[in-house]
């Protein structure tokens, strides 16, 4: 998608509030991507994305940021936890993982491309095949199901959902499920093992129709579809436009000493490292080349800082952003501006039982206020802490709603606020002294 980074600052002030230095690289570094895929390819071989380490509490934005800078422009993404390779005695997973995961993520980003594309046509062949299975049971079976095949155009009973819950018979392919041979590793299909032995195997099964035609349209869309074109495009994607997220980077922090669980972090680090720098991961999909993929680390760094990194990997991500605590003007902007806000998400849920919910500006301010409160005398937790905040305002309506009520309009003033958060801001001044 050819974005400017001005335009993709745009896009994502829609679902982050504030964080505009975080922003303003990610953007960046986004736009240099489409910047060197207009190059040539002797040139575009030598630029290498540059690497963003983004420090800040929890619940501010980071990982939101990465995922939702991928889904503008539909790049494969997956994001890690750093601590998943810190088990005790290093039995964690296998670094290599991220990278086959990105993989499996590129290929089903590509697949579903794919499947859209001749979705008209599956489903033209789907319609065809679920119409011969239910002249069958019209001619095998007697009885309603019968006697309404009859009477009616099997077509177009079928797109109109007249026999979605009819049970029929219908043989589908008994395909292999895939296992994971390895923990940690990547999963392989036992057909991959014996080769065609499983290969057109086909057994009968029993479905209602509606699901019955789900089967018969994948199966469809997978005859379509050149199989090995998509692995090959899923390779490319991944290694050109993937984004790996590396969380709580900051954990495994630790250099200088030879004793105790800093080995194991230095270790750990020493093992991303060839990831980052560049390196060939095998995936079942192919050989994937990790040069060029963007990775974005991300930690609270309380403790330990960036430079307690080791030299080679601080080298390998040049770009550190902070990004700051949540004000309580945050708050108001995050529960008012941004698409399918808190607020939003709570009026379409309670919608469904006749609940029409209503916030005025002085409870927004009270919820952004009490958010603050609570985030200074706890755990600060961002704007995870709107999530607890909510709930427990919304508590007794959410169970007592329910039922045939006609449409009810409750209004959220400052007064309701108070009355039903009580029990968060009754003691929150004495939190700080309770261990």
């Amino acid at each position: 998608m050819d974005l400017s980074p001005k335009q993709i600052v745009h896009r994502l002030d829609k679902y982050i509030i504030g964080q505009d230095e975080a922003k303003k690289a990610v953007a960046i570094a986004l736009r240099n991507r489409y910047r060197r895929a207009q190059l040539p390819a002797e040139i575009r071989e030598e630029i290498t994305p540059k690497n963003i380490i983004m420090k800040g509490p929890t619940g501010v934005g980071k990982t939101e940021i990465a995922r939702r800078l991928a889904k503008l422009v539909k790049a494969p993404f997956v994001k890690v936890e750093a601590t998943k390779y810190t088990e005790v005695g290093y039995v964690g997973k296998d670094v290599e993982g991220m990278i086959r995961d990105l993989a499996e993520c590129a290929y089903r980003l590509v697949k579903a491309e794919k499947e859209e594309e001749v979705k008209a046509k599956a489903t033209s062949i789907a319609e065809k095949r679920l119409v011969q299975v239910l002249a069958e049971a019209k001619k095998d079976e007697k009885g309603n199901l019968a006697q309404e095949v009859f009477e009616s155009n099997l077509l177009d009973g079928l797109r109109k959902g007249e026999f979605d819950n009819f049970v029929i018979e219908m043989e589908v392919l008994d395909a292999p499920q895939s296992m994971e041979l390895v923990p940690g590793g990547a999963a392989i299909s036992i057909g991959s093992i014996f080769g065609d032995m499983f290969q057109g195997r086909k057994k009968k099964r029993r479905f209602t129709v509606r699901e019955a035609f789900q089967i018969a349209l994948s199966e469809e869309s997978d005859k379509l579809v050149d199989e090995d074109a998509i692995k090959s495009e899923a390779i490319f994607r991944a290694e050109n436009d993937g984004i790996v997220f590396i969380d709580e980077i900051d954990k495994i922090a630790g250099k200088g000493n030879n004793h105790g669980a800093d080995v194991s972090r230095e270790g750990v680090q020493r093992d991303i490292l060839p990831i980052v720098e560049g390196s060939t991961v095998v995936t079942k999909y192919g050989p994937l080349k990790t040069d060029f993929i963007l990775f974005i680390a991300a930690g609270a760094f309380h403790v330990a800082s960036v430079e307690d990194l080791i030299p080679e990997l601080q080298g390998r991500f040049p770009v550190s952003v902070e990004l700051n605590s949540l004000t309580k003007e945050d708050f108001v902007r995050i529960l008012t501006e941004t698409e399918n806000s808190l607020t939003f998400q709570y009026g379409k849920l309670l919608s469904v039982d006749n609940i029409d919910l209503r916030f005025d500006e002085g409870a927004i301010e009270r919820i952004a206020e009490v958010s603050v409160e609570l985030n200074l005398t706890s755990e600060d937790i961002g704007a995870r802490r709107l999530h607890t905040v909510m709930e427990y305002l919304l508590e007794d309506i959410s169970f007592n709603a329910g039922g045939d009520y006609p449409m009810f309009t409750l209004n959220i003033d400052r007064k309701y606020v108070d009355e039903h958060l009580q029990k968060l801001t009754g003691d929150r001044n004495l939190k700080k002294y309770i261990l």
